[in-house]
């Protein structure tokens, strides 16, 4: 898909490093790797071993910081964090790495997910009398360590991790300890690796193949990890859970380069694409994908319809996250302004086009209206994932049911409002079998609750949708 052109976003990417003396460099590297979880704000957190120093702002990585905010971050360890702000949640103080200083020393939290019973804990902290400087849910599990104060700092993060439901992969930093940790039912990807002696944290692996480390292995479900310069220490806060990756990282959001749970993307989606065309077959001339996202699905539907795959749509890399648009019909050509239909390739042709979801049907008829105005005699769709007919309360703006189109309405339906030929969709059978191949254990599972509707964890009466809050 096109990111903010569809409308659906991961709230964050986060990546730490212990024990390398460049470490704001190194995260720096890892963050922009990892620019595709997060494009409206970033921050980077330093230890020296007696002081943490914090640099965030609004923006693109390379917008954020310059050469000399990066030579002032000091330290043989850092953290940082890159974010797509939720509804009403854009301010500077949102931005995290939160940093938390008190008379027994500093504290910094990166979180990915969203946190189910945020709305219960922080009424019932105001209640005890905590002031909440922000509206993040990260700001929740900060109040929830500090009011065990009475015992060791590790024992204190684990009793506040015990407290929270939903989906979290949390990086905390003091002085002289890192601490990450992953949620019991691992909704969000995380994983460890280290370059030389020194020990690193990316929410994906790519950002390790970019500065250079090598993955040892994923941070388990319901694992805290605890990082010092006397080594890495492992304790359970949980008992084991079948994990429930959310399926959503393998279909669009993680880079086709990464590994989750040991699975290549880029593999997956291809065996995601081979598993539309034999559920879905069509007579059709080339296959082409909807940049970037799709093409590996794409890729996997040709090679196994025994369609010739072509470009037949371009992305324009050199348009900006934003784009004045004073007036509805130019908005309503926006989508032109970063996507192009190949004339030459399409024209006369029946073509079948893969994406990896439709979220609210705009973008799609959109991409099929410009396949037709460039000559194509028909346009079948082909979505490499099941229809999203339920909101996602872990971290990814899904719209609530209202706004979603398939929630609303039949396939046919959709078919008709979108102007396709036709228009097919992997069932989540489809989905299940192409990312995990059959395999069957504690150790293996999806989230696939914006499908099904079935959520892993407890949905609280008053959960706030984390792209609703006020």
């Amino acid at each position: 898909m096109l990111g903010e052109i569809k409308g659906l976003n991961e709230e964050c990417g986060i990546f730490g490093v212990w024990g390398h003396l460049d470490s704001a460099q190194l995260t720096y590297y890892g963050l922009h790797a990892l620019q595709h979880r997060g494009q409206e704000g970033a921050g980077i957190v330093t230890t020296n071993g007696e002081e943490l120093k914090l640099a965030k702002g609004h923006g693109l990585i390379n917008e954020v910081f310059s050469q000399q905010q990066l030579d002032d971050l000091v330290g043989h360890a850092s953290m940082g964090h890159v974010r797509y702000a939720t509804a009403g949640d854009g301010g500077y103080e949102n931005i995290q790495p939160l940093l938390f200083r008190s008379q027994t020393g500093g504290l910094a939290l990166a979180h990915n997910g969203n946190l189910v019973n945020a709305q219960a804990l922080k009424s019932q902290l105001e209640a005890q009398g905590s002031i909440l400087q922000t509206t993040s849910d990260t700001e929740v599990v900060a109040h929830l360590i500090k009011r065990a104060r009475h015992l060791p700092l590790d024992e204190a993060i684990m009793e506040g991790l015990s407290m929270i439901k939903g989906a979290y992969a949390f990086l905390l930093m003091t002085e002289d300890r890192m601490y990450v940790a992953n949620d019991p039912r691992g909704l969000r990807p995380l994983s460890l690796g280290h370059l030389g002696d020194s020990w690193m944290v990316s929410s994906e692996t790519c950002a390790f193949d970019v500065v250079g480390a090598t993955y040892e292995r994923e941070v388990k479900p319901g694992e805290l990890l605890i990082i010092s310069d006397d080594g890495i220490e492992s304790k359970r806060f949980s008992a084991p859970i079948q994990r429930t990756l959310c399926s959503m990282e393998y279909v669009y959001f993680s880079r086709p380069d990464s590994d989750l749970d040991g699975k290549n993307v880029h593999a997956s989606r291809k065996r995601m694409g081979k598993a539309l065309a034999n559920e879905a077959p069509v007579e059709a001339d080339v296959v082409t994908g909807v940049p970037d996202s799709s093409i590996s699905a794409a890729i996997g539907y040709a090679e196994e319809a025994g369609i010739p795959y072509e470009l037949g749509l371009i992305k324009n890399r050199y348009v900006g996250r934003t784009f004045i648009q004073p007036s509805q019909e130019l908005r309503e050509q926006g989508v032109k302004m970063k996507l192009s239909a190949v004339r030459g390739i399409v024209d006369g042709k029946r073509v079948v086009m893969v994406d990896d979801s439709i979220v609210r049907g705009t973008t799609s008829r959109r991409i099929v209206k410009m396949l037709k105005e460039a000559g194509a005699k028909e346009v079948h769709v082909r979505i490499a994932s099941p229809p999203i007919k339920n909101p996602c309360y872990y971290g990814i703006d899904t719209s609530n049911s209202g706004e979603l189109i398939a929630a609303n309405n039949t396939v046919e339906e959709i078919e008709q409002q979108i102007g396709a030929d036709s228009l097919s969709f992997l069932s989540t059978e489809g989905l299940n079998d192409a990312i995990y191949q059959g395999e069957e254990s504690m150790e293996h599972g999806g989230c696939m609750a914006c499908f099904t509707g079935n959520y892993p964890t407890e949905i609280y009466p008053n959960t706030v949708h984390p792209y609703e809050k006020a």
